[in-house]
């Protein structure tokens, strides 16, 4: 009999990718996500039938419960950079989290597989990484056998970190950096799910795991690939932790202010409190290692996506080699 997955999040940025990984493995996947007629897309990884968007919300036990109804796997891959309305960061994270496997373990749910992040900490400044360290208490303690990955920043075609500084590089010579000496280590979203769907499948051992890729860069150094793959130059201009500070609680405050008409999608304070501490796997849990997984190098990937954002597009390469003949 296939085996069936539920995946929260599973229209989302890395969700997606899950989907298609335990696709290709053969499971069926159920995409449970807030907004089912907008992940029609996802239907196409499959055969016909094969992977399906449902309806769930992760703060409400019967929708939750409904979605894990016959699973043999679950993975979790909710998560928020910002909060927004009841979308704050214990409501998902942490109370979220812990509903999934509340009602996994419930319903005798055999796996289960939590997305989590590096900087995951009881003890951090950040309300982010609290609540992330409070999620996967939670999924430890309803479902022992349960894998935690937590990735550094993860990167691919529909990312918003490289993305958004592309964006931004397209349009003004300056790039201002909040934390630009700290230590990334990012990771191809593919090879996270490829993590994930070994872990749903019994194949990656229980407990925490990092994953990192196979670089190490500063904020600055990480932007300064980001700008040679898109043949852009930019000042890259450090912005000190109490201005980024300032910075972020204003913007919080306008979100607040304008009763949520107005979305912090810039800067926010608790981001800032992230950026002040290394993103870099500490080595005292396994990694892509464990499961015999190569990372992929951002190198290989970067420019099949952020093409878009050069002089000439996806002639750029075409126009360079032109000038090179003239010359």
């Amino acid at each position: 009999m296939q085996r069936l997955a539920t995946i929260f999040g599973g229209s989302g940025f890395v969700g997606r990718y899950v989907a298609q990984r335990l696709a290709r493995d053969g499971w069926r996947v159920r995409v449970a996500c807030r907004r089912p007629y907008e992940a029609h897309f996802v239907r196409m990884y499959g055969t016909v039938g094969q992977v399906e968007p449902v309806f769930t919300n992760i703060r409400d036990d019967d929708a939750t419960a409904a979605a894990l109804t016959n699973a043999d796997a679950v993975v979790n891959c909710v998560g928020i950079l910002g909060e927004a309305g009841r979308n704050t960061f214990s409501a998902v994270q942490a109370e979220g989290a812990e509903r999934v496997a509340r009602l996994a373990a419930a319903a005798g749910v055999e796996r289960m597989v939590q997305i989590s992040a590096i900087g995951a900490d009881a003890d951090s400044d950040s309300a982010y990484a609290r609540t992330k360290a409070a999620g996967e208490d939670a999924v430890l303690r309803h479902m022992p056998n349960a894998t935690i990955l937590r990735p550094s920043i993860v990167f691919g075609a529909e990312d918003r970190f490289f993305n958004r500084f592309a964006a931004m590089a397209a349009r003004a010579p300056i790039l201002p950096v909040v934390g630009p000496d700290t230590r990334f280590q990012p990771v191809y979203v593919d090879d996270v799910a490829q993590a994930a769907a070994l872990a749903a499948g019994g194949r990656a051992p229980a407990g925490v795991m990092e994953l990192g890729g196979p670089d190490v860069d500063t904020f600055r150094e990480l932007l300064q690939v980001m700008l040679r793959t898109i043949h852009r130059r930019a000042l890259i201009v450090g912005v000190p932790f109490f201005a980024g500070r300032l910075m972020g609680s204003s913007l919080d405050l306008a979100q607040r202010a304008s009763f949520g008409l107005f979305h912090n999608g810039i800067l926010t304070r608790d981001q800032v409190a992230n950026l002040a501490r290394d993103n870099v796997v500490t080595g005292r849990h396994p990694g892509f290692e464990a499961m015999g997984i190569e990372p992929t190098a951002m190198e290989a990937i970067l420019p099949t996506y952020l093409w878009r954002f050069r002089p000439g597009g996806q002639y750029a390469e075409i126009k360079d080699s032109a000038r090179n003949l003239r010359t």
